[in-house]
C-alpha cells in the first residue's frame, strides 16, 4: 500500500506540503495543523504504550493504527464526488472505542473529584496524549466549520479523549488509584 524509498523530496522547502489528492497547501493551513496534531497524539500514545502491558497495550496499538486512518482521512479532503480509494474513519471504529471504554470503566470506582494527570507512568503519558487529542479535536472542529470533515472522524476524535481518560484511570487502578484534585488544598 505504501512504499517509501526516499524520505526527503525537497518539495516542501518553500513552506507547502501536498495532500493525498495532490493539492498543495501552506504547512500552516488548518487541515495540516489538524492532521499534524493527530500525528502528535499518535506519538504520545506510543510513549504511553512503552509503560502499558496486556489489554491496555493492545487497545493502544489499535488506537495508533486508527490514528493513521484518521490522518489519511484528513489528508484527502471530502468532495461532492467521493475520492476512489480514500480511506475514511467509519462508525465501527467509534463503536469499538465505546465498547473498550465501557469494559475498562466497569472495573473502576466512581469518581468523587476531578483527576490530576498523574499516578503511574502509563497514566501520566495517557493524560498527556488525551490533551493532545483534545487539541486535534479543536482543530478538526474548526476545519469542519469551513470544509467537509466526516462525521465518524469527528466522533472518533471526541471519543478517543474519553477513551484515554478512562485508560489512564484503568492504568492507575492496579497501583493505588487516581490522584484526585483537592479544591483549595494549598490555601
Amino acid at each position: 500500500m505504501v512504499k517509501l524509498n526516499k524520505i526527503y523530496t525537497r518539495t516542501g522547502d518553500r513552506g507547502t506540503t501536498a495532500l493525498g489528492d495532490g493539492t498543495r497547501l501552506p504547512k500552516h493551513a488548518l487541515r495540516i495543523e489538524a492532521y499534524g496534531s493527530v500525528d502528535e497524539a499518535n506519538a504520545a500514545i506510543g510513549l504511553a504504550r512503552l509503560t502499558a502491558d496486556g489489554e491496555l497495550a493492545a487497545m493502544l496499538e489499535r488506537v495508533q493504527n486508527d490514528l493513521f486512518d484518521l490522518g489519511a482521512d484528513l489528508c484527502v479532503p471530502e468532495t461532492a464526488k467521493p475520492q476512489e480509494g480514500a480511506l475514511r474513519v467509519i462508525q465501527s471504529q467509534v463503536d469499538r472505542l465505546e465498547q473498550e471504554i465501557d469494559r475498562m470503566n466497569v472495573r473502576l470506582d466512581p469518581l468523587r473529584s476531578f483527576v490530576l494527570p498523574g499516578g503511574t507512568a502509563a497514566a501520566a503519558h495517557l493524560h498527556l496524549a488525551r490533551t493532545v487529542v483534545r487539541r486535534a479535536e479543536r482543530l478538526m472542529v474548526a476545519l469542519a466549520e469551513g470544509e467537509v470533515v466526516g462525521e465518524p472522524a469527528l466522533k472518533y476524535i471526541n471519543r478517543l479523549s474519553d477513551h484515554l481518560f478512562v485508560a489512564a484511570r484503568f492504568a492507575n487502578s492496579a497501583n493505588g488509584g487516581d490522584v484526585l484534585w483537592v479544591p483549595g488544598a494549598n490555601r
